[in-house]
């Protein structure tokens, strides 16, 4: 099998493994159906929406009810987060679109705590934000086991920072129902770890998946592509960079305070306060979707992770038969590196102490694997908006889960 196929292959187990919707979908028996049908049984026949809004009556949650209007108990959380700018109401389709395909045991919350301006004030601010709102719906739905994070553009930085913040997080006094007892003769401390080791907030971590996310920044490496490429402007750029807030000092990674390296190159670290690369590690599943070309605001280097001259060839690039705009698949194991020997390694060859901040964030989140999909928009009209259009698109959300 070529190496392509053997790619989609294994995106393809991914969606059975590890998908929201408890299974695949039964084929129908009678032969020659007509498209119409076979569109029916792709998507499972349900009542309709259920919506529910919380309590600042912004971000909200959906599910679906029966045609009896039961509502099913769910079991799979999702967290959807928004970008720069952005808001609960920019993930309405795709959570729609995406409850239409496992609307069984599924339950969508489009994240509004950080909205509009408020995404001004850094991912740290952003992050605990979002990591107090997701312990406010699990509240709300008792019921949940799983967890799953889709982030696009900066959200994906904000839920990184969240799910350290939730990562073996005892909720158990916070909810109204605790999750069992230890045996006696276990202590009180080795209970805590057997429950919530590995956890998110107390449950099973699943998907990790972002879209046009700058995981390493957008600091020079022409990691912004409206600049051109043109180093005087990307330095003239980071030098203003807090005139975005806080928010703009962490992407141009400009952020070092009191002696402290700047936020992104932390979170791509273990400390004994906050474990980044550990809870990001706990998923299953980690998915960066990127962007080839088009997208002004986030280049395809640091949205897919990957060194400027491992990024494919676009000559070898070809558009998938069921999803034109995916044009590469990639499913790769971790590197051997261990995450504790980065910091080390990652000084530049010349042997100045300077780190190279973009070389370290690439080894730190490569000890895990990635599957990186790359889409491009080319021959359409999406292509002017590609940086929001890949939000919008349903297809990278029924892909992957």
């Amino acid at each position: 099998m070529m190496d392509s196929e053997r790619a989609l292959t294994q995106v393809q187990e991914i969606e059975q493994e590890g998908g929201v919707g408890g299974g695949t979908n039964k084929k129908m028996e009678v032969k020659n159906e007509t498209n119409k049908k076979k569109r029916s049984s792709y998507f499972p026949k349900f009542g309709c929406f259920r919506i529910e809004h919380d309590a600042s009556g912004r971000g909200f949650d959906i599910e679906v009810a029966d045609e009896s209007g039961q509502r099913p108990t769910p079991t799979h959380l999702i967290i959807m987060v928004n970008g720069l700018v952005g808001s609960a109401q920019n993930w309405k389709f795709a959570a729609k679109q995406f409850l239409k395909r496992y609307p069984k045991d599924t339950i969508v919350h489009c994240s509004e705590r950080n909205s509009s301006m408020l995404t001004f004030d850094g991912v740290d601010v952003m992050g605990d934000r979002l990591a107090e709102e997701v312990i406010s719906v699990i509240k709300r739905h008792p019921s949940v086991q799983k967890i799953s994070f889709v982030g696009h553009s900066l959200g994906g930085l904000v839920a990184r920072y969240a799910i350290a913040k939730l990562y073996g997080r005892d909720i158990s006094m916070e909810l109204s129902q605790g999750n069992g007892h230890c045996e006696s003769q276990v202590s009180d401390q080795e209970c805590h770890d057997r429950k919530y080791e590995g956890k998110i907030a107390g449950l099973e971590p699943i998907n990790f998946i972002t879209s046009a996310t700058p995981h390493l920044g957008s600091r020079g490496h022409k990691q912004v592509p409206m600049f051109c490429g043109f180093y005087s402007l990307e330095k003239a750029v980071s030098r203003v960079a807090g005139v975005f807030g806080k928010t703009g000092k962490h992407l141009f990674l400009t952020d070092s305070d009191n002696g402290k390296p700047p936020l992104l190159l932390q979170m791509v670290r273990d400390s004994e306060d906050i474990k980044f690369l550990s809870a990001l590690r706990s998923f299953k599943h980690r998915v960066a979707y990127a962007n080839v070309r088009y997208d002004q605001l986030v280049g395809w280097s640091t949205s897919s992770i990957r060194r400027r001259k491992e990024l494919p060839k676009r000559r070898h690039l070809s558009r998938h038969e069921k999803y034109p705009h995916i044009v590469n698949v990639e499913t790769e194991k971790s590197t051997s590196v261990v995450a504790d020997e980065v910091h080390d390694e990652s000084r530049v060859s010349s042997g100045s102490s300077k780190l190279d901040f973009e070389e370290e964030m690439i080894r730190s989140l490569t000890t895990m694997s990635w599957d990186r999909i790359d889409v491009s928009f080319s021959g359409s009209m999406q292509k002017i908006l590609a940086h929001s259009t890949i939000q919008a698109s349903f297809y990278f959300l029924k892909y992957i889960m």
